[in-house]
């Protein structure tokens, strides 16, 4: 797969399908770009389960924290990483080691490593590098677009409603 550039599907059929996100890196500090994604996509109404070690048994926005991904209760989804590129093999060898096998592997911008995509991909787990999910609902659900910002996804189509705060779901081509 070309992870230089991304389809509108491709991204708008992860964001559909998936119901529950582990965010590996995610902080309780209020100001991190983890913590108002984290915020975000609870609003959107998925199910995130925060991964830091240093918050393990402490909760983040009323979720509790775990060390690991293998300590996660439920079936992931998807796992957000907002961990440095050079991380990313051991996130993925943990993932790996998971059943049943996350959908996808999400890498935050500025996080990309083709080789541990690799490894993911040839176990059937879906890849996204240097994206974030937050960006990618706001512009392919339309929302962006409300503060102005050209999205570059235009439709006539009436929003589709998902559970959630203002949530009006991604539009699937």
């Amino acid at each position: 797969m070309n992870h230089d550039a991304y389809d509108n599907a491709y991204i708008a059929g992860i964001l559909n399908s998936v119901k529950t996100i582990a965010m590996v890196g995610a902080s309780a500090n209020d100001v991190r770009p983890s913590y108002f994604v984290l915020k975000y996509l609870l609003g959107k109404g998925f199910s995130v389960f925060p991964i830091n070690p240093g918050q393990a048994g402490k909760e983040i926005l009323g979720r509790m924290t775990y060390a690991r991904l293998a300590d996660v209760p439920k079936p992931i989804d998807m796992v957000d990483v907002f961990r440095g590129s050079v991380a990313v093999p051991g996130i993925v060898d943990e993932v790996l080691r998971l059943d049943p096998l996350p959908k996808v592997i999400w890498m935050q911008l500025g996080v990309r490593n083709d080789e541990a995509a690799a490894r993911a991909e040839a176990a059937g787990i879906k890849v996204v590098m240097n994206r974030c999910p937050k960006i990618e609902y706001g512009k392919l659900s339309g929302e962006i677009g409300w503060t102005g910002v050209n999205s570059g996804v235009l439709s006539s189509k009436k929003p589709l409603m998902r559970p959630g705060f203002q949530s009006f779901g991604v539009r699937q081509k």
